[in-house]
């Protein structure tokens, strides 16, 4: 395919943008389904260079726009300036630019032997790597997977039940590669084949939401969001001076659940909760008892460890209507440069930010806990991003999931919905009902096919009124994980190894 080196550049641009704007706060997920298609025609026939900028371009244009908030982050709690802050998210989209950029070369080195093999291939290419992303030591995130822009749709976020949301990925990028394929053969046979795809599957996402099944409640939980301002620190005497407002949301959860027994949750410590304070303590086990109900909630938890050091960890714990503490759950996947800083003694560059991180002690146990009617895992906001650590839970037993986020650390921006979007996959990929309780995000019940129950909007305090059920049956996700990707990983070596060998020989 012979095209100016200019324009190869404007569509690998145009190709990060459309990407990025199918995202919240854009919202326009129909761009997803030909933004790879752009970028695949500026890498089909390329030279290698060529390819790996047209892919940088797309990565460089993408992430900035898509994650603007992480330079806010940056600079409202991260204590950085304008300046720093900026490198910071220039450095994650660098990062982050790299995986289109190997994209765009493995499309270019295909393409030179063939063309269609290098469409049929693509979307191979794409899950491979964006499973490679999630999966990277310490730096893995996979925030904002192609898949998702199509997981709006109830028709075809089903699929997820098979392959996880790397099978939703791999949807839309061939898609993409289909359109490319056609611009590149505009024969009849290709045209007609894209025509029909494409009208299945307008057919599909207008209609197909009706035939998806629906699941019966048969408990309620009461979701309580907090609404508590956010801080990098807290002051000694912080309880006693909000005494007021927590008083107001302790009322506000025992008269929630006095009208509808069941459940009270409370989303991830947004200030000093901890069971090592002797006030707060008093408080949860007075709601506990108060209420007749079981209460979970998040707390900073103190614990020794075998040198006799106190390690606090990022917890959720269940306190029985009688207050006793019946359950932990210790957050396991924590966030780098949030939660605790890898390679702090080598990150001197990084001082202003780092003095602000103290390290919390990750936990190491996929735990199932009791409620009435049957068991349930809790994760911890960050946790919602990864699949196949929320589907550990439910191949350990869980029949429910609740999870609790502080989005209060994005404040006010398309970070919450996202974060939203994601947890939400979660459900269906396990076909399990969805309690997700917030302060200052969404909190939503998500039933096992993906639709919102009830939902409550951001920075408001209040109660969602919460039905769900337990289930016990497994999906092929749950009980097979990521086969769909190490498929595509498998699938893209060996392509590569054969056309290695097609060149050598």
């Amino acid at each position: 395919m012979v095209l100016k080196r200019r324009t190869r550049f404007l569509l690998a641009l145009g190709s990060g943008l459309a990407l990025a704007l199918a995202f919240p706060n854009y919202n326009l997920p129909v761009f997803a389904w030909f933004a790879i298609t752009l970028l695949m025609l500026a890498s089909i026939g390329a030279r290698p260079w060529e390819a790996a900028l047209c892919g940088f371009l797309h990565g460089a244009v993408c992430y900035p726009v898509m994650l603007p908030w992480f330079y806010t982050v940056m600079r409202v709690y991260g204590n950085l300036s304008v300046w720093e802050a900026a490198g910071v998210l220039a450095l994650i989209s660098f990062a982050a630019a790299l995986f289109p950029l190997a994209f765009s070369l493995a499309v270019a080195r295909v393409s030179r032997s063939n063309i269609s093999r290098a469409c049929l291939f693509a979307p191979f290419f794409w899950v491979a790597l964006e499973f490679t992303r999630t999966h990277l030591p310490i730096i893995g995130w996979p925030w904002n997977l192609t898949g998702y822009a199509a997981s709006g749709n109830l028709a075809f976020l089903q699929l997820a039940v098979w392959t996880g949301i790397f099978g939703l990925s791999f949807f839309v990028v061939a898609f993409n590669a289909l359109v490319a394929w056609m611009i590149v053969h505009p024969s009849g046979r290709a045209r007609y084949v894209t025509v029909g795809v494409t009208a299945a599957l307008a057919a599909v996402a207008l209609f197909g939401s009706r035939l998806v099944p629906q699941d019966a409640p048969r408990y309620v939980a009461n979701l309580i969001s907090t609404n508590f301002p956010q801080s990098m620190s807290y002051t000694s005497d912080w309880l006693d001076v909000n005494a007021p407002g927590l008083d107001q949301i302790e009322n506000l959860s025992v008269a929630a659940a006095r009208a509808n027994p069941g459940l009270i949750v409370w989303p991830e410590v947004p200030a000093p909760f901890s069971f090592q304070d002797p006030k707060f303590a008093a408080r949860a086990v007075r709601i506990a008892r108060d209420s007749g109900s079981d209460f979970l909630l998040g707390v900073d938890d103190w614990k020794m460890d075998a040198t006799g050091r106190w390690q606090a960890s990022n917890s959720a714990i269940l306190l029985a209507p009688s207050g006793l503490r019946m359950f932990t759950y210790d957050k396991i996947h924590l966030v780098p440069f949030g939660e605790y800083v890898p390679l702090r003694r080598w990150l001197t560059f990084a001082s202003k930010l780092t003095a602000e991180i103290g390290d919390f002690e990750p936990g190491n146990q996929y735990r199932a806990g009791n409620l009435p009617g049957g068991k349930f895992s809790v994760f911890i906001c960050f946790e919602a991003v990864f699949p196949d650590e929320v589907r550990r839970f439910v191949a350990n037993g869980a029949e429910l999931l609740i999870n609790i986020s502080n989005d209060g650390w994005f404040v006010g921006s398309a970070a919450p919905p996202q974060h939203l979007m994601m947890a939400r996959v979660r459900a269906v990929e396990n076909r399990r009902w969805l309690l997700r309780d917030t302060n200052k995000g969404f909190t939503v019940d998500v039933d096992p096919y993906g639709r919102y129950v009830a939902r409550f909007e951001i920075n408001q305090l209040g109660v969602v009124t919460a039905p769900y059920s337990f289930r016990s049956d497994r999906t092929l996700y749950t009980r097979w994980g990521d086969w769909w990707s190490w498929l595509c990983v498998l699938v893209s070596a060996l392509l590569f190894a054969a056309v290695l060998m097609r060149q050598q020989n």
